[in-house]
């Protein structure tokens, strides 16, 4: 076993340090406070796996001891764990999540849940005024939590967190098996398992992106190994945690041929329909559209090109013009992912991976709302390519915690500026891409297509 230098055991006293405070003692009001730990936590994660990266078991421990100091502190930099808590007790009480809202269950007279009155006040009157969007195997997950944590939220809260930290171990398992598959080194799965961001957002906040991920990238494990059906599985398991991987679906059509594709989205399709089958009804199909309907039309939080479209919107209509983009945003990421499907490079896993990757990162630059842990996707994927962006964004992104940082919630839109200006230029370089060079290709294939000579 590889002896630790005195430098390494100091960035991991830190770092340890950094997630005791996170965890226990930070209030998201503190916005520098924030900032300068998730500084000192990047330093140190690259430090760290820049001299430990032949030393497999110790990062792997590293990974679990991080996530085990966050066993009992309850979330801090998020409320969205006391919606889990109140879908998965209420669950196991017979009320459909997607069919009762919060508001209407607390004032309901045959309603009563344990904590119901300090779950309800802490969700925020936002979710409290909306039906759930967690799709089936989340609901899983949370009633889970409910039958062990029917009188308490802290062990509610223990027992979501276990979940979690197996996912993400389930994730570093697979992901260093598809890795070594693919002609990687293995340490590359740990820019994911040691990040800041995975560590802070999943374990100590408790977001479900982790378990998604971890049955996707388990999914494409198995796809690599030719196990196509068990792969649809998996990936059907990950919609019905999360539904981000939906819009990823026509990408595998290279890789798997008609015949295939047929049988593989034949399972993945029915699998969801019978995770669905016990909530459905029409008021259920009609409340969960307009939940995720109102994701484009109705939030907005941490954009990037959106802000710059929206800004245009009120210089020329003079009003916020969200409900109008926000019915157009859609339907060009649909047209994209499509062009991507069938006229990009497919056919390969690595080629997959890098589909992916584009795909998701058009996806959240072109968003009304980009929460931190959204970003967290394509940290993983970014692992099994050889772009480096994403990581960089899972630093900048805690500039959007600014916003938490006054007595009201208002964006710094000077901070968003510098973070994605960040993202851009990084992403730039790694693609070997200038924008007046972009600038110019576009302007030489117009005018070659009215066959004008520039």
């Amino acid at each position: 076993m590889k002896v630790l230098s005195n430098s390494c055991k100091l960035y991991t006293l830190l770092s340890a340090l950094c997630y005791t405070y996170i965890g226990y003692f930070m209030d998201r009001k503190d916005f520098v406070v924030l900032l300068l730990l998730f500084g000192v936590l990047f330093f140190s994660l690259v430090k760290i796996i820049q001299e430990q990266r032949e030393n497999i078991n110790y990062l792997l421990g590293l990974g679990l001891c991080f996530r085990i100091i966050f066993a009992f502190a309850l979330p801090n930099l998020s409320q969205d764990f006391y919606r889990f808590i109140w879908d998965g007790r209420i669950l196991l009480e017979g009320f459909n999540p997607y069919t009762n809202l919060p508001n209407d269950l607390i004032v309901n007279p045959n309603f009563n849940i344990a904590q119901a009155q300090e779950l309800f006040k802490s969700m925020g009157s936002l979710s409290a005024s909306h039906f759930s969007n967690y799709p089936p195997i989340n609901q899983l997950f949370f009633v889970i939590a409910g039958i062990f944590g029917t009188q308490s939220i802290v062990v509610a809260t223990l027992v979501l967190r276990f979940i979690i930290i197996a996912a993400d171990f389930g994730t570093a398992i697979f992901g260093a098996r598809l890795l070594q598959s693919m002609g990687f080194e293995k340490y590359k799965i740990y820019w994911y398992i040691l990040n800041p961001l995975v560590l802070i957002e999943l374990t100590g906040n408790l977001h479900f992106e982790g378990v998604m991920l971890f049955f996707f990238i388990w999914g494409i494990y198995l796809l690599h190994q030719n196990k196509w059906k068990t792969a649809a599985v998996a990936i059907a398991l990950s919609i019905a945690t999360k539904l981000l991987p939906l819009i990823l679906l026509p990408l595998f059509f290279q890789k798997l041929g008609w015949k295939k594709s047929f049988v593989f989205y034949t399972i993945l399709i029915g699998i969801n329909v019978v995770l669905f089958i016990p909530f459905l009804s029409t008021a259920m199909a009609e409340n969960y559209s307009n939940t995720i309907a109102l994701w484009f039309v109705n939030f907005e939080f941490n954009a990037s090109l959106y802000y710059i479209i929206r800004e245009i919107g009120f210089y020329y209509k003079g009003y916020n013009i969200i409900h109008s983009t926000g019915k157009v945003i859609p339907i060009l990421i649909i047209i994209f992912i499509l062009l991507q499907s069938f006229f990009g490079k497919n056919k390969t896993t690595p080629d997959l991976l890098k589909s992916i990757l584009l795909v998701l990162s058009i996806y959240f630059f072109v968003s009304t709302t980009i929460h931190p842990w959204y970003v967290i996707n394509l940290v993983l994927v970014s692992v099994f390519t050889k772009y480096k962006f994403p990581i960089v964004w899972s630093f900048t992104v805690v500039l959007s915690y600014f916003a938490y940082s006054g007595q009201l919630f208002k964006e710094n839109l000077m901070l968003i500026a510098i973070e994605y200006a960040v993202v851009f230029w990084f992403m730039f370089r790694e693609l070997e891409l200038k924008p007046i060079e972009i600038y110019k290709r576009l302007q030489s294939k117009v005018l070659n297509s009215f066959s004008i000579k520039a």
